[in-house]
């Protein structure tokens, strides 16, 4: 593949994502992915149910002494097994979830570069349609604004709870308790942290490796989005996949941050360049993960609004610090700013896994990805 057919074609793919977004009903490979990660799941833990039966019928059969001496060995033991298969346990499922990496992140790989070959093969110019289209199906910058624009244009009518529903589908905290100021401010987030996972991450790995590395990227942050959280089902299991996405983000999600902030000096007077790196520079840590607050430190500094802080998961109040000096309330004009309509921000796609959601693996899945919502329903069903 010479160099300069993989640079026509990521150009047309870039292309394409500007034009077309995400049109509705049409097949997505993330969907497809999603689905393998759930079926490798299944298939990989199914009989631990039955393991624990087993165990805790074993533990039932041992007869418990009826002397004070008897009852406390019995204890003692009892604990040690405990822990034993605790450990055992914890064991097994990060194995399992790192099968599951391994399998999903090696036929992604495969899928991907088996088709490109195929199609170079046929002729050069077959190859390079494959490799655009391949590239449009791996951004999201168009489909993020798309999402996020309806979340604006609800708030401009007045309309909260179409506002909370739009929301809904870009982010994981509950959004039925938000007021108009919360909707906003969420959707700015997920805005400011997609601009690693969904733009500049993916034309990184894609521009330097191809379709073939910009879909192993993918796959490794989708499967985070599906198992990256800090509960009793994924602390584990989900470990790798979490750990992975956290080093691919490593760099996009300083570049990403650093790309906000240049914009932010072209963007007017209504955002601040300097007040973008100094918040950028305090604040870009503030997360469990170590890229997530990235950008949207950058994003809090140059539009002058605090982010994060503690928000609703799954009804459980979670406490998180505040990102940004909040001179003033988030509205639904930093919606727009943030997609880089106005101020001079079109120079950059002010988009955000999560830099990773992800290191991360907090109990809630983070504003990652705007397949997220989709793929965790897929989970449900």
């Amino acid at each position: 593949m010479r160099a300069e057919f993989h640079m026509l074609a990521f150009f047309l793919g870039f292309l394409l994502d500007q034009l077309l977004g995400d049109p509705q009903g049409f097949p997505h490979p993330v969907r497809l992915i999603g689905r393998l990660v759930s079926w490798t799941e299944g298939a990989l833990r199914g009989g631990g149910e039955e393991v624990r039966k087993e165990t805790a019928a074993r533990g039932k059969k041992e007869e418990v002494s009826e002397s004070e001496e008897g009852r406390k060995e019995t204890a003692a033991r009892g604990k040690k097994e405990d822990v034993s298969g605790n450990g055992e346990k914890r064991k097994r499922e990060f194995w399992q979830g790192a099968a599951m990496a391994a399998a999903t992140l090696a036929l992604t790989t495969a899928v991907s570069s088996v088709i490109l070959l195929a199609a170079y093969g046929l002729h050069s110019w077959a190859g390079v349609l494959a490799e655009a289209w391949m590239t449009y199906r791996i951004l999201a910058a168009k489909s993020l604004r798309t999402e996020s624009m309806k979340v604006h244009d609800a708030l401009a009518r007045g309309d909260l709870e179409s506002a909370r529903e739009a929301v809904s589908m870009i982010v994981g905290r509950d959004t039925d308790v938000l007021g108009e100021e919360g909707v906003a401010k969420a959707a700015v987030e997920t805005v400011a942290e997609n601009t690693v996972d969904g733009v500049i991450a993916p034309m990184l790995f894609t521009a330097i490796g191809g379709p073939a590395l910009g879909f192993f990227y993918k796959a490794a942050n989708t499967m985070d989005s599906m198992v990256g959280y800090r509960n009793e089902k994924y602390l584990y299991f989900g470990r790798a996949a979490a750990k992975l996405d956290d080093f691919l983000n490593f760099i996009p999600a300083r570049v990403g941050a650093l790309l906000l902030v240049a914009a932010a000096f072209l963007g007017g007077l209504d955002v601040s360049g300097k007040r973008a790196y100094v918040i950028y520079r305090r604040d870009g840590r503030k997360h469990a993960s170590p890229n997530s607050a990235q950008a949207e430190a950058a994003c809090a500094g140059a539009l002058g609004v605090c982010l994060a802080g503690d928000a609703w998961y799954f009804g459980k109040l979670e406490k998180k610090p505040e990102i940004g000096e909040g001179l003033r309330a988030a509205e639904p004009k930093d919606i727009w700013k943030g997609n880089g309509k106005r101020g001079g921000l079109d120079e950059v796609q002010i988009g955000g896994e999560n830099g990773g959601s992800e290191g991360k693996q907090t109990e809630e899945r983070d504003e990652s990805d705007p397949w997220g919502r989709y793929l965790q329903k897929l989970r449900e069903t």
